[in-house]
């Protein structure tokens, strides 16, 4: 083998000094101070990133943003997948470089030959070296990822006319296990005033939060059909989306006249996703709150949300609230769809829960001090296919699995009942749990599957102190009197 052969083709730097610092003791001290300040939204393991590709001046804060998430996970990853738009170079597919490594002036990273192998079984894959000439689209994320990752090999994706669909194979071939990271780069809305632009990126921003990939479209973020290829596998896989960072370049760089939008998102496996302590004591404070206000006034407060509410409890969830009294239910109401922040769902549903569960009289203030409350959040409804009951009753996870089902009656009603995971610890059996779903939606416990649709989720659950709780405390003994003058004398 001769020297030629030898020779490694890199990809060298196309806009260093241009969208980025070019100077790598600058990079490095740039792409440092970006995921620095950026706030921690709790997320310990993303396994897909949305963040945007402009000059590191405007967008590059919240790149940090979606890059922070990284640092509990970044020993574990070995295998980045970026994907992007094309910027100046119009093709049909999606297209992938010929170069060995690419290079930035942190250094250079390896390309991933054998994932890049086996994407040709995607038809319109292809090698497409001038798409990536003077490109920004990705080569702005690699100095993050360099950063944060100790080592890391990469495989480049530019997203030129393709479906969905097709790109969704694509992400399925390389989707790998918690070595892989998906990184899917995107500007939102362009051009328009900030005011505007928040509008609709915010409406953007709620449709990648539900999945509703067949939402999206050019004008609201310009690697629409990558994100929504991503939303696809997200959909797919029981994955639940956190706007971690929204703002545009008036908020970082820019005039407010004429912005572009930038927002950072993280994707986690719902089973295992979830939200900090800190967010979650502050969710049921506002829950508790809500019921406080609810029998005082008879009116159910609304939480304010704004900027400084965390990304936890700003993201559009589904919830159900389960109120105990005593250890016995009080009831329990929630949403089967996101459809409002969470925290403003939790709250709506713990006062449903208290006042508009028909099996239960409405909680009283004498009640209140003895409560428990206990959180639920959803994630998306997955249909299940099946053919009979017993394939049905087979596909189900005891102890993991909430269930939905429906029918539709002859009249044209919808019978509709649902069971949390939760209700696996009395019903432990797959059998009586769909018998006693049929019962609970109208139906005989001998109603045909066949004749049934079946929906799966998977929750995140925890119950909470209740800050109105009346605490019993002991008697003094002499040792706590002799204690407590000691203090107060040393008060003086």
């Amino acid at each position: 083998m001769n020297d030629t052969e030898n020779t490694l083709l890199v990809r060298p730097p196309q806009v260093a000094g241009y969208f980025y610092p070019g100077e790598p003791e600058v990079c490095e001290a740039l792409v440092t101070s970006f995921v620095a300040s950026a706030r921690d939204a709790g997320i310990t393991a993303p396994k897909v990133l949305i963040a945007p590709h402009a000059g590191y001046a405007y967008s590059g804060p919240i790149a940090g943003s979606a890059y922070k998430t990284l640092l509990p996970v970044a020993d574990k990853i070995e295998r980045v997948v970026l994907l992007g738009p094309a910027h100046y170079v119009a093709f049909e597919g999606l297209a992938t470089t010929s170069a060995d490594a690419w290079e930035t002036p942190l250094g250079q990273v390896p390309i991933d030959k054998a994932s890049i192998q086996r994407l040709h079984a995607v038809a319109s894959f292809n090698i497409c070296d001038k798409g990536f000439a003077n490109e920004h689209s990705l080569e702005v994320h690699v100095p993050f990822l360099q950063k944060i990752l100790p080592s890391f090999t990469l495989v480049p994706i530019l997203v030129g006319d393709e479906t969905p669909d097709r790109i969704s194979d694509a992400l399925e071939i390389v989707w790998g296990g918690p070595e892989t990271l998906i990184v899917i780069s995107s500007d939102l809305s362009h051009y328009h005033t900030s005011e505007t632009a928040r509008t609709l990126d915010l409406k953007t921003t709620h449709a990648i939060e539900t999945l509703k990939s067949e939402s999206l479209g050019g004008r609201d973020a310009c690697g629409y059909r990558a994100i929504a290829g991503a939303l696809k596998q997200a959909r797919k896989r029981d994955l639940r989306v956190t706007a971690i960072d929204l703002r545009n370049s008036a908020d970082t760089s820019g005039t407010p006249d004429r912005v572009v939008g930038y927002g950072a998102y993280a994707m986690e496996y719902a089973n295992t996703a979830h939200i900090c302590e800190g967010d979650r004591a502050v969710l049921g404070r506002a829950a508790y709150d809500a019921l406080a206000e609810a029998v005082a006034t008879g009116r159910a407060p609304e939480p304010d949300i704004g900027p400084q509410t965390p990304p936890a409890l700003a993201a559009l969830r589904a919830s159900f609230v389960t109120l105990t009294l005593d250890g016995h239910l009080r009831g329990c109401i929630g949403s089967v769809a996101p459809h409002r922040p969470l925290i403003e769902d939790v709250s709506a549903n713990a006062v449903r829960a208290g006042f508009s569960d028909r099996r239960f009289p409405p909680v009283s203030a004498g009640e209140l001090p003895r409560l428990s409350l206990e959180i639920s959040i959803l994630s998306h409804l997955r249909p299940i296919a099946f053919t009979d009951e017993a394939d049905l009753l087979r596909q189900l996870r005891p102890d993991v699995d909430g269930l939905l089902i429906e029918a539709r009656a002859e009249a044209g009603a919808i019978h509709r009942a649902l069971f949390l995971p939760a209700v696996w610890e009395n019903l432990s059996r797959p059998a009586d749990f769909l018998h006693h779903l049929k019962i609970k939606a109208g139906l005989p416990g001998n109603y045909p599957a066949e004749d049934l649709r079946a929906f799966r989720f998977t929750v995140e659950r925890f119950g909470l102190d209740n800050p109105f709780a009346v605490r019993e405390e002991a008697p003094l003994t002499r040792e706590d009197v002799s204690g407590e003058a000691e203090e107060t004398a040393s008060l003086h």
